[in-house]
């Protein structure tokens, strides 16, 4: 099932999203998109990809629009209010399936803002980052301030936005699961199924060593 939402932030702000559901899920997850002012959407190659698989696999995927983006109303906050944003679309996502484990995650600007939202909702919903914008501009909080938590950050190793050094030594210093694709560089091109198999691992899902090791197209 595919199902166009509206997810309401505060008192002025709704913004677009999409709920993808399979027939029975057993968990769920909500998708943080690219830098809105560099053409991010949640209709994203990369999301296509990562949606479809999960779907596959038995979860549910809520993506957005972040505010100014699309059909979504309000205007870009360089990275601030975005943060409620991403709070509205997790609490849309409990209010919808209660009993089912969440995750958050994202890609880039919205890896970076999701992990935000993270530290200061203190939450301990699994977190996936992919290219997490650390080491530059985002404000992103200290790792050894987060609270325990299973949270999973994938970077290629040749990727030229973010330094994949910083995303190393971040999930080092985070406790983290630690994923560096040998010859990706920021927008993972060929490299997406196998960036969907970590995303569906990161959220606690079985998925063969195998079968990561294959996904490569």
């Amino acid at each position: 099932m595919t199902e166009s939402v509206r997810i309401r932030v505060g008192a002025s702000v709704d913004l677009e999203a999409r709920w993808d559901v399979p027939e029975a899920p057993d968990r769920s997850i909500v998708l943080c998109h690219p830098h809105p002012l560099h053409r991010g959407t949640m209709r994203v190659p990369l999301f296509e990809e990562v949606t479809a698989s999960l779907l596959e696999r038995g979860v549910a995927v809520l993506r957005f629009n972040f505010r100014g983006v699309g059909r979504s109303s309000g205007s870009h906050d360089g990275g601030i209010a975005e943060i409620d944003d991403v709070a509205a679309a997790v609490g849309y996502a409990e209010d919808a399936f209660p009993d089912l484990p969440l995750g958050v995650g994202g890609w880039s600007f919205g890896a970076g803002i999701a992990l935000r939202w993270h530290a200061r909702d203190r939450s301990q919903h699994n977190y996936i980052g992919i290219a997490p914008g650390v080491g530059g501009s985002q404000r992103i909080p200290e790792a050894e301030s987060l609270l325990p938590g299973q949270r999973t950050f994938i970077i290629g190793d040749r990727d030229q936005l973010v330094p994949p050094d910083a995303v190393i030594d971040y999930a080092t210093r985070a406790q983290a699961t630690l994923h560096v694709l040998k010859g990706s560089d920021h927008f993972f091109y060929f490299r997406e199924r196998k960036v969907a198999c970590l995303v569906a691992a990161g959220l606690g899902l079985d998925v063969p060593a195998e079968e990561i090791a294959l996904a490569c197209q």
